[in-house]
């Protein structure tokens, strides 16, 4: 009976886990699949120019902050699951409300609210998941759970390209709404993780303060996750104008399959890896490998580089992003694994938000290729600043523990 419990509470695919990485599948398919459709639905249905079409579609991700901000710092004190359902709930409602934006300001508020339901909805996930894993497997769970993202990232953008060609707009939303019912539908038969969690009730009461909504204990990681972050920014925004100017158009289009390839392979070794030996053993190189990508990428004038910088910078960034939420986790008291969820999407959200407009103002001057050369460089100070805040208290610890 021991056996048989202990081998149940190591489990990693249980169906609560499973069913909480496909509902985050579709909150971010839904994200990816709108982010390249509904800048030109909005320039048809409303004649909005560029920027108001690239404001249809960035007020979704700041929407997502402010959710995260609110899920955050309530998630624990409502329940994970509750947190999730209301987070489903809406993304279901907006959803359907995108039928009944009629003109160019409900636009934008159903996108807005939207938003607020996918990081509602996505930071529950990420707290549910972080519970219900076995401590001794956690990294390595992450690791599987966030190729969910991964997947939805090179999925989305092909999808909603190809349903442009040969959908309405309309029957496009209608899609989404059948994939947003589905993750509800799911979200319904999880168990309450809180149960599954053995740690203290936590009763001290805490002053209301910027510490309501984030944690302090993951904050380090947040700060260089939000710098990695804009790197990743810099890739997403303006890899097609870039491919465009140096004539590899063709193999840009393959650019974020052999980036998610790269991650699927790496991802189950590199969480064990994180779990057996620590996070600077897959941090440091995922970092350098990043920053060698980006160089690569600032360099490229034949297919085969840009694709090889693609494999690079999946190798460096997507598995610096779950070693960094699995870091979040484990520096946060467990009572507080909520905050230490939304403080690193908050982060993350951030620098791929915000990004391509601070990087979008260095464009004309540094040029594409400057601008990659330049966020090698920034992914440089990012492992040293990530050396600073987290890698040397790590080689303590593991020296304490061989000494």
């Amino acid at each position: 009976m021991n056996q048989e419990q202990t081998k149940q509470e190591h489990k990693l695919w249980t169906k609560d886990f499973v069913f909480v990485s496909a509902i985050n599948f579709f909150l971010m398919l839904i994200m990816y699949l709108l982010m390249v459709t509904i800048g030109p639905f909005a320039s048809e249905q409303f004649n909005a120019g560029a920027s108001t079409a690239g404001l249809v579609s960035g007020i979704y991700i700041i929407g997502a902050l402010v959710a995260r901000f609110i899920a955050g710092a309530i998630v624990e004190k409502v329940g994970s699951k509750k947190i999730l359902l209301i987070g489903l709930i809406l993304y279901l409602i907006t959803g359907a409300l995108y039928f009944a934006a009629v003109n160019l300001p409900l636009m934008l508020l159903v996108r807005f609210f939207h938003g607020m339901g996918m990081g509602i909805g996505s930071t529950a996930t990420g707290t549910i998941v972080a519970k219900i894993l076995p401590p001794d497997r956690r990294g390595e769970g992450i690791g599987y759970y966030s190729m969910s993202a991964v997947l939805a990232a090179a999925i989305g953008p092909f999808l909603g390209i190809l349903l442009t060609k040969y959908m309405s707009f309309n029957m496009i939303f209608v899609f989404c709404l059948v994939l947003a019912a589905i993750g509800l539908f799911m979200g319904l038969s999880l168990k309450n993780p809180a149960s599954s969690v053995n740690a203290p009730v936590h009763t001290e009461k805490q002053k209301f303060g910027i510490w309501s909504f984030m944690e302090k204990s993951a904050l380090p990681i947040a700060l260089v996750t939000l710098i990695v972050a804009l790197g990743y920014a810099g890739v997403l925004s303006f890899i097609m104008f870039y491919a465009q100017e140096i004539g590899l158009v063709t193999a840009s289009s393959f650019f974020f399959l052999v980036y998610a390839i790269a991650v699927l392979i790496s991802r189950p070794f590199t969480g064990r890896l994180l779990d057996l030996k620590g996070a600077n053993v897959v941090v440091i190189p995922a970092l350098i490998l990043f920053s060698g990508g980006l160089f690569l990428l600032s360099t490229s004038s034949v297919n085969w580089m840009l694709l090889v910088s693609g494999i690079l910078i999946g190798l460096g960034f997507g598995n610096f992003q779950s070693s960094a939420q699995a870091i979040a986790i484990k520096v946060a008291d467990p009572h507080r694994l909520g905050l230490a969820t939304s403080t690193y999407f908050i982060a993350l959200d951030a620098g791929v938000g915000f990004g391509p407009y601070v990087l979008g103002l260095l464009v004309p001057t540094l040029g594409y290729a400057g601008m990659y050369k330049m966020l090698a460089a920034v992914i440089i100070v990012s492992l040293v600043l990530y050396i600073l805040v987290h890698g040397i208290k790590e080689w303590k610890a593991a020296g304490e523990k061989t000494a």
